[in-house]
């Protein structure tokens, strides 16, 4: 019988890691399965992630999702969810995932420099209207074609190491806005010294 372990790590994977000595490191952990309160509110920042997928013969496929934070919604203790946006019309992901339903969705957070690796199963879902509704944010200005469910098997957050931060306008806004309202103080400061008076 196969545990989230061997979702993570194939046979050949786990041999690499005996031979190159980090095996224990890894046999008596306890992997995530299920989607924590910690997962929710990390997803609900997330306007970004990549999804990767492969052919049937393997040809592997990854791809750049995007949108509103919080736009890939837990919506089971298993089963995340997000609205597909039209794009440039490969539909090389919806391919993949008719003939091999192995998925994997990759989320860097750069500004609290996390990543976050979500190992399952995903398929194509159309013309449900209800979960099309709660998936879609209506002042979100993309047109939703259709949703993609992913089934998690299990999920793993990695350390810090080489991630550099960044920031989005949003997260830098605050900061920005604070010291634009700083300089108006001062030139408005400067302004009153310059006037006689």
């Amino acid at each position: 019988m196969s545990g989230p372990e061997d979702v993570l790590f194939s046979a050949a994977v786990k041999a690499e890691q005996e031979r190159l000595g980090s095996r224990a490191k890894f046999t008596d952990r306890e992997w995530a399965t299920e989607i924590t309160d910690n997962l929710r509110q990390f997803l609900d920042a997330i306007d970004t992630f990549f999804l990767a997928t492969a052919s049937a013969d393997g040809r592997p496929y990854v791809q750049h999702r995007g949108g509103p934070p919080g736009f890939l919604k837990a919506i089971g203790p298993k089963l995340l969810a997000f609205a597909d946006f039209g794009g440039n019309r490969q539909y090389i992901t919806l391919g993949h995932l008719k003939e091999n339903d192995r998925a994997h969705i990759f989320i860097p957070h750069f500004s609290t420099q996390q990543r976050l690796k979500l190992w399952g199963r995903a398929r194509v879902v159309e013309g449900d209207i209800a979960l099309m509704e709660r998936l879609v944010d209506p002042a979100y200005k993309a047109r939703p074609e259709r949703a993609i469910v992913f089934e998690l098997e299990a999920w793993d957050v990695n350390c810090r190491q080489h991630i550099t931060a960044r920031y989005s306008e949003a997260e830098m806004a605050p900061a920005v806005n604070k010291l634009v309202a700083r300089i108006k103080e001062l030139e408005e400061e400067v302004a009153r010294l310059k006037t006689p008076g």
